[in-house]
Formats: C-alpha cells, sequence, structure tokens
C-alpha cells in the first residue's frame, strides 16, 4: 500500500471513462461528420483517446457500432416477453411488448434517427442487416411458438415473427420520413393493422394513414 507521500501505481488496462456508450456516441458522431466509409476504426479510437485493441474489445467491428442499440432491444423483448401474463392475448402481447421496448426519451429521438438513416443508408450497414434482425425476429417468433405450443421454426410461429419485422420496419420507415408523431404511435398502429388482419373497417384510417 503506498504512504502518503507516494503515488499510487498506474493501473493498466482499460482507460477511465471508457464504454460501448462513449465509443458508439463518437463513432455516431464521426459517422455523420464524415461518413461513413471514411471513418475508420482507429479515427474512432483516436477520438475516444483509447487505443485500437480497446475498440475491440468492445466491437467486433465499426458497422457493429450501430447495431449495438438495437441487439440490446432484443435482449429487451426476450426479457419482457418472458413476464408476459398468460392471460394477455397473444397479438396484445407483442403489440404491447414491442411498443413498451421502444420508448424513448425527446432528447434521444434525434440520435435514434441518425443512427437509423445510417442504417437505411449506408451499403455495408444494410448488408449487416440480416443477422440482427433475424435475431429481432427469432425472439418474437419464440414467444409465438410457446403460446402456441409449436417449435419456433413452424409455419406460424415463423411467419408471424417476420410479419411483425416488417409492419415494424415499414413503422420504422414511415415515422423517419415524416416524423409527424412518436415512434410508438407508429409501431401501435401497424401492430394492431396486423392484428386484425389489416380489416380497415375495424380499424378506421388512423391517425397516420
Amino acid at each position: 500500500m503506498p504512504t502518503a507521500n507516494q503515488a499510487p501505481p498506474a493501473r493498466r488496462g482499460r482507460p477511465p471513462g471508457t464504454s460501448a456508450r462513449e465509443l458508439e456516441l463518437i463513432s455516431l458522431r464521426l459517422f455523420t461528420e464524415r461518413g461513413f466509409d471514411d471513418t475508420t476504426v482507429e479515427r474512432i479510437a483516436a477520438a475516444a483517446g483509447v487505443s485500437r485493441r480497446t475498440f475491440f474489445r468492445y466491437f467486433d467491428s465499426k458497422t457493429d457500432v450501430l447495431w449495438h442499440a438495437f441487439d440490446g432491444e432484443v435482449r429487451r423483448l426476450k426479457d419482457a416477453f418472458a413476464q408476459v401474463p398468460a392471460d394477455v392475448p397473444m397479438m396484445d402481447a407483442i403489440r404491447q411488448v414491442v411498443v413498451g421496448a421502444n420508448r424513448y426519451r425527446a432528447e434521444d429521438v434525434p440520435e435514434l434517427r441518425t443512427r437509423m438513416n445510417l442504417i437505411g443508408s449506408v451499403p455495408a450497414l444494410q448488408a449487416s442487416a440480416a443477422h440482427h434482425y433475424d435475431a429481432w425476429e427469432r425472439a418474437v417468433s419464440e414467444f409465438a411458438a410457446g403460446r402456441l405450443g409449436q417449435q419456433a421454426d413452424s409455419l406460424y410461429p415463423l411467419a408471424l415473427g417476420r410479419a411483425t419485422l416488417a409492419v415494424c420496419r415499414a413503422a420504422y420507415d414511415r415515422w423517419v420520413e415524416r416524423g409527424d408523431a412518436g415512434l410508438t404511435t407508429y409501431l401501435d398502429q401497424a401492430l394492431r393493422a396486423l392484428a386484425t388482419g389489416f380489416d380497415v373497417g375495424r380499424l378506421g384510417a388512423g391517425p397516420l394513414a
């Protein structure tokens, strides 16, 4: 133990304050300012004041940085589905869980829009989307399978997972384009439409039509 006149020994390893979240924010800023393709891992690490090696402790690539929040949503979906009471109808449960996992504070919306615009416009990010979307879809399919007493890769759970992902992506795209209401409003309306088989007579036109 150092005495009062001795400085404590330097600690090795991760620099204080470095985190996946810090690297994510720095990466988003650089991607926006310089473009995704022109922003290297080395540049991100330098802006964060860490080494390239430290960056790879958190992410496998710069592409993974932009999927970090999305993958967190998949984990939230799984946790929320595990807690749904058995008496909640399946489609109501899916809508409530998905909408609940996408509630953001007003101050978080600009970052979310930036992330989604990058994912939708950068070919490298679009090419990496399938793996992440499959995980999201599988979270829904596994919940549906439990309710239906089937395997997650059976026709109905698989179809429901893919259909849910499709309407949610449509809601995201429409929200990014228009931004005239909260994201949860778009998701809620799209999932209600799915649950009714897009029966306009039951749904009405809706505020976002």
